[in-house]
């Protein structure tokens, strides 16, 4: 079961507090003498390394800048799912999301008071992201390798005046501005507004040929010249003969393991930094807005992201990977009470959000909570104690890597384990000595990896998890393929693996049929 952190949580109703957690069931009263207005930006594919040194250098996000002098930034923050959906909710792909009748934390935070508004990106209900998207995740149990992407590639608006390349977003920044300015400014009751932008997650890319489907970095000259090209960090690759066959399958069904110049890479990562830094200037409108109405010092802003983005990092691009620049996200909170220029380096997940936002509220905590509130890490009047464990948990169950995985972070250490638990070779990386994530070693500290792994398997039954996923992917598929009927072959055919399909239709299918008659178990790779 995934972890829940934007707005979900799988409960029909309240649950009543509990008196024996620690001291972390208490109302905001104690906290705040005037509840705060809440506003929290979410954005899509923000790798978090670029809020602080190194990372920041490459850019420039001023007001992200300008939250970390007036704010808390939370160093070790990460996603409990690399993938939109999944991170935002209960769910093992992009498709299967929360019904509409689930408890929000913006209903709890109505039931204390507050008035609430949402708008952009939300990405948790069910039905979502395309049929291919759903077939890839179901089928990755099966024995075939299909490019699932076009190339990633970049397009420039050559343009230094042009501003607003991701018009959607703009828009859904403007509705919110609007609202503060017309509507949040003249509440006598405190406001929570949720802000949800796609960018920088890279555009879609209808075209022909090898780049049919590809996803494009798409940016103006406006934007390029925040970044720092000559600080552009070019990132080494293993050699595919030496790469975790996990990631292998990703990269080739990223379509990126063929050639890439280094001009390639290095301008899909500029242009990625540039959208980052649109998405800045985003953020940036809604405080401008807040301290030109006089509400800046009476709320608290939180900036992050769903998962962040690879940038040809390990030889992809997109997310669905437990590398740093994948699941690493970027978390920012200022506000009355928030310690000021503060760098918090304990290892926090999004599913702190949540009872972080009840804790705002100063509504009880629900009993089933995975997370743990940031602000005894944050706040300067909190005087309870921190009971965040020192460690997160991420897991993934999506197309375009072909096992279950699950990732256990430390302070020092990143696990990360793989289906069963045996079939697949785990992978242990020393953050403090190799950042960059080059070198698994798993074998080479046993002592090491079997402590993690029962760590791991004392906060999740992962073999178990797996081998459920493994079911519910075939029942999936094939309940969709009974519902398409005689279209079942050219609908499969014609998905974005096309190009390697329809040159053996019959090999592909022949798989699929095997893997539908063979007993359900996680797959050897």
């Amino acid at each position: 079961m995934l972890l829940l952190w934007v707005s979900v949580v799988a409960v029909p109703a309240l649950a009543a507090p509990d008196p024996g957690a620690g001291g972390q069931r208490r109302g905001a009263a104690r906290v705040w003498p005037v509840a705060p207005n809440v506003v929290l930006v979410v954005s899509d594919s923000f790798d978090g390394r670029l809020t602080f040194y190194p990372g920041s250098q490459v850019v420039k996000l001023p007001f992200i800048n300008f939250m970390k002098a007036h704010g808390t930034s939370f160093l070790n923050a990460y996603t409990n799912s690399p993938i939109c959906c999944p991170s935002r909710a209960e769910s093992w792909n992009n498709f299967k999301g929360l019904d509409p009748n689930y408890t929000t934390w913006m209903d709890i935070m109505e039931k204390h008071g507050y008035r609430t508004q949402k708008f952009g990106k939300l990405d948790y209900t069910s039905g979502h992201h395309s049929i291919s998207n759903r077939v890839e995740a179901w089928t990755r149990d099966v024995a075939f390798l299909l490019r699932q992407e076009g190339r990633p590639m970049v397009n420039l608006i050559p343009k230094k005046t042009k501003v607003r390349v991701m018009e959607k977003d703009w828009k859904n920044t403007d509705r919110a501005v609007n609202w503060l300015r017309k509507e949040a400014s003249n509440y006598t009751q405190p406001f929570v507004l949720y802000l949800g932008l796609n960018l920088p997650h890279p555009y879609p890319s209808p075209s022909s040929g090898e780049n049919f489907g590809s996803s494009t970095f798409h940016t103006s000259l406006y934007w390029l010249k925040k970044v720092s090209y000559d600080a552009i960090k070019i990132p080494k690759w293993s050699p595919l003969s030496e790469m975790h066959p996990v990631d292998y399958y990703s990269s080739y069904t990223k379509n990126c393991t063929g050639k890439f110049t280094e001009k390639e890479i290095k301008n899909i990562r500029a242009f990625y930094y540039a959208m980052c830094a649109e998405t800045d200037a985003m953020l940036g409108e809604i405080i401008l807005a807040l301290r030109q109405l006089g509400l800046l010092q009476k709320t608290i802003v939180i900036y992050t992201s769903d998962h962040g983005e690879l940038a040809m990092e390990h030889r992809q691009f997109y997310k669905m990977s437990m590398y740093e620049a994948s699941a690493h996200v970027p978390l920012l909170v200022m506000g009355p009470g928030i310690k000021a220029n503060l760098q918090v380096p304990n290892v926090v997940s999004l599913v702190d959000i949540y009872p972080t936002m009840l804790d705002i509220a100063g509504a009880p905590l629900l009993q089933n909570l995975s997370g743990y509130s940031l602000l005894p890490l944050s706040s300067e009047m909190y005087k309870f104690k921190n009971l965040h464990p020192p460690w997160i948990l991420s897991e993934f169950h999506g197309c375009n890597v072909n096992a279950s995985t699950y990732m256990l972070r430390t302070n020092q250490w990143k696990y990360i384990a793989y289906s069963d638990g045996t079939s697949v070779l785990p992978q242990l990386f020393d953050l403090s000595s190799d950042p960059d994530e080059l070198t698994n070693i798993a074998t080479q500290f046993p002592e090491v990896t079997y402590s993690l792994d029962r760590k791991l398997r004392s906060i999740i039954n992962y073999p178990k998890v797996s081998a459920s996923v493994h079911q519910y992917n075939k029942e999936q598929f094939i309940r969709w393929k009974q519902s398409i009927g005689q279209n079942y072959s050219n609908v499969i055919a014609n998905l974005r693996w096309h190009q390697d399909w329809l040159q053996e239709p019959r090999k592909y299918e022949s798989a699929i049929d095997r893997w539908l008659k063979t007993p359900t178990n996680p797959k050897k790779i």
